[in-house]
């Protein structure tokens, strides 16, 4: 049972620092089924390769269960060969540091995005590649899965449920050890231990921060509790609690920004700006990410030029707001045939944003916590990758001059960041730098000489 995990981020013997296992020695843990083993294959400058090999003791495992004797199929078993929750009991012991995101020696890459790899061979996953997809994909990561056959001789005996699965992408390394912890057991769907109510209190502390919004969420909850609907109810009532009541918190601090920013009426100016670079670019499909209540959609409905809009937001209320605002059950057919509605998040991989000439994202990014803006880069320019991207966030340095909003406050108190122009320019020219795009900038609404314009826009194009 072997999982690597590979960085190429040099200099890529940094991930030493993360695990807490020298590259240098190999070291060996015992465990109460077995043994895990830590070496490196590889450990240089370019790339670095930490493998953790599980040896589980069927024998002694049943011994321990149930003394001496054991009826056969107790010690015939495919646990000692694949990855199973065994697997993600070591990572928790043997990697328990960098699972909890520390570094002694070097706390600075914990936060750090990696070039990250990994390798499972032998995973058993009941659902089959197209399971491994739905679970790894939206989390922003690039999946292949090779097929084990049981006996290519014997096509009786069916298709095997092992594959070895290799996971690719930028990430904390907390993160990704996180994600592979969780899935694991999710994808084997057959955990080797109780699951009781600490169960439900680890999930939720592993998934804080992703699980929430992920659209596998009921599955994963349900696979990892062990179908005990009991439990699942509870993890799910308790995720949504610990997330508060984001729709109604997000009502209330938009019109707070709204009353901040009325005195130069930024909100029609903004979408003004935004229809005439579509306009200009000649986009026929469009997708509004973070469409809020629907007020651009409302616009675009209009343009009959454009063929296809879709609106995405990680509000539920909002989307009911922006079907309420665009009169959906009224539309004359034609109409509402052009106009798709869907919930998601614009760090997860989703397949629904593929295929659209623009995407706009009016006042969004500033919503983002600055460490998942690489998962949201990589979903949008890299994956789905529209040939025109239209991007309008706050100007901080014009926040001075709004005498209602007290120094050092942001606009909205739901913004985790608000850039000046040097930071967006510098931000966009990064992002069109590194994947094939070209980017210019505009400001939007009264300009100060000193401070620029209240809010600015960023159009990205591929050449």
């Amino acid at each position: 049972m072997l999982l690597t995990i590979t960085s190429s981020s040099p200099p890529a013997t940094d991930l030493g620092y993360l695990l807490h296992k020298h590259p240098g020695r190999s070291q060996t843990f015992d465990l109460a089924f077995g043994a895990a083993h830590v070496f490196y294959p590889e450990a240089d400058d370019d790339r670095c390769t930490a493998a953790l090999l599980l040896d589980v003791d069927p024998v002694g495992l049943v011994r321990k269960a149930r003394g001496e004797s054991g009826a056969l199929d107790q010690y015939v078993n495919d646990r000692p060969y694949v990855a199973s929750s065994f697997m993600s009991v070591a990572i928790a012991q043997v990697y328990r540091s960098a699972l909890a995101g520390s570094s002694r020696e070097r706390a600075e890459l914990v936060d750090r995005p990696l070039a990250l790899e990994a390798t499972i061979a032998a995973l058993p996953c009941r659902g089959g590649e197209a399971l491994v997809r739905r679970l790894f994909e939206p989390l922003g990561y690039a999946v292949t899965a090779a097929h084990h056959p049981l006996d290519e001789t014997v096509p009786e005996w069916g298709e095997s449920p092992y594959f070895t699965v290799t996971l690719s992408g930028q990430a904390r390394l907390r993160d990704f050890l996180t994600h592979i912890y969780v899935m694991i057991p999710v994808l084997d769907d057959d955990k080797h231990y109780w699951v009781g109510t600490d169960e439900v209190d680890k999930l939720l502390r592993h998934g804080a921060g992703w699980l929430p919004a992920h659209p596998e969420r009921d599955l994963i909850a349900d696979r990892y509790l062990k179908y005990q609907r009991r439990l699942t109810r509870e993890a799910l009532a308790r995720l949504l609690d610990d997330e508060g009541d984001p729709d109604a918190d997000e009502e209330r601090h938009a019109s707070e920004e709204e009353a901040v920013e009325r005195r130069v009426s930024l909100r029609e100016r903004r979408l003004d700006a935004v229809m005439e670079e579509l306009d200009a670019c000649g986009a026929r499909r469009v997708l509004d990410l973070g469409c809020g209540e629907g007020r651009l959609l409302e616009r675009l409905l209009k343009n009959r030029l454009v063929e296809a809009i879709a609106g995405m937001d990680v509000s539920v209320r909002a989307l009911e707001r922006a079907r309420d605002r665009l009169h959906l059950d009224r539309l004359a057919p034609a109409v509402r045939k052009r106009l798709a509605l869907f919930q998601g998040s614009l760090t997860y991989r989703d397949r629904r944003l593929e295929g659209y000439d623009a995407a706009t994202l009016v006042e969004v990014v500033e919503h983002l916590d600055p460490p998942r803006l690489v998962a949201f880069e990589r979903v949008l320019f890299e994956i789905a990758r529209p040939r025109h991207v239209i991007l309008t966030t706050p100007n901080r340095e014009y926040n001075s001059t709004f005498v209602s909003l007290p120094a050092g406050r942001f606009r909205h108190r739901d913004h985790r960041f608000e850039w000046t122009r040097a930071e967006l320019e510098a931000w966009a020219r990064g992002v069109a730098d590194r994947f094939g795009y070209a980017v210019r900038f505009r400001p939007i609404g009264p300009e100060d000489p000193g401070l620029g314009a209240p809010s600015q826009m960023a159009i990205f194009h591929l050449p």
